[in-house]
């Protein structure tokens, strides 16, 4: 077990770096759709998408 850690670190740490990453992500999504924030990023005043975006809503 011990060889197959030492032959495989990087790959390891790689991964779980890539892992903290999308879990930051997931975590800052949920917290904008609870703020009510828009998951492009910017405002719907100025996107002509708007009324897609928030059909269900109206």
């Amino acid at each position: 077990m011990l060889a197959f850690l030492q032959n495989n670190l990087a790959n390891i740490l790689i991964l779980l770096a890539l892992a903290a990453v999308v879990f930051l992500i997931v975590l800052s999504m949920r917290k904008n759709k609870k703020e009510g924030k828009s998951a492009c990023g910017c405002g719907c005043s100025s996107c002509p998408m708007s009324r897609e975006c928030h059909s269900a809503k109206k």
